[in-house]
């Protein structure tokens, strides 16, 4: 067993670097508050908080076990499709504190065909995260959410989105109209919502059916007309 601090601006933010630098389940998460940290005045003052955390061998047996698995199960699966990759463990695409569930990402890496797996509006991904997720569940009891991702494609667009989403709702902040988006699939949808969930002035829902389920940004005052998704 280990015993590390870990920082952060305030308590939860150091519970959630925690969570990504150990890959573990918040809520399977051993710590003590060390100190809890203050804001200061204007910046003056200002100290992070400071948790203790414990990782027990069964942690990290667990953690190491889960992605081994799981990248055996990505090398072994592309190469009977043709495929010779590299998995690695990447960083967390969406967040906790942004409202996703624990997960652990997966990015694959290739040759110059592995884009391949991308497809349009990252359609075939999608269909082997699906497949990826049911195989290790067949291998590894409650495993936490898989995110497979391919030579970092969802994290630019993860990124783009977010910056996309705040320039729009600026926008209909200042026209006071909505602004509808092309069709997406669910995990791009997620991250508009996700990123305009706090912002005081816009709202935004998901329209439509299917493949042509799109999001609406629109003024707070509008109200809504379909159910987020």
């Amino acid at each position: 067993m280990g015993s590390y601090e870990i920082t952060g601006k305030n308590v939860e933010e150091a519970i959630k670097n925690a969570v990504e630098r150990f890959g573990i389940e918040r809520e399977k998460l051993k710590y003590s508050v060390l100190k809890e940290g203050r804001a200061g005045v204007f910046g003056i003052g200002a100290e992070d908080a400071k948790i203790l955390v414990e990782i027990g061998d069964d942690n990290k047996k667990n953690d190491a076990n889960l992605i081994t698995t799981v990248s055996e199960i990505i090398v072994n699966l592309l190469k009977i499709m043709g495929f010779t990759v590299t998995v690695e463990k990447a960083k967390p695409i969406v967040t906790e504190q942004e409202g996703e569930e624990s997960s652990i990402t997966f990015n694959i890496k290739g040759d110059d065909d592995v884009g391949m797996l991308i497809g349009r509006h990252g359609q075939t991904i999608a269909s082997l995260q699906y497949l990826i997720r049911l195989m290790v569940s067949r291998r590894i009891d409650n495993p936490p959410a898989i995110i497979i991702d391919v030579d970092g494609y969802k994290q630019r667009r993860y990124e783009s989105l977010k910056n996309t989403a705040k320039k729009l709702a600026e926008q209909v902040k200042n026209r006071k109209t909505p602004f509808t988006l092309e069709p997406m699939p669910a995990f791009e949808r997620r991250i508009i919502h996700l990123t305009l969930a706090n912002d005081p002035y816009v709202t935004t829902q998901s329209i439509g059916e299917g493949e042509t389920r799109k999001v609406v940004i629109m003024p707070k005052n509008m109200g809504k007309v379909a159910r987020k998704k």
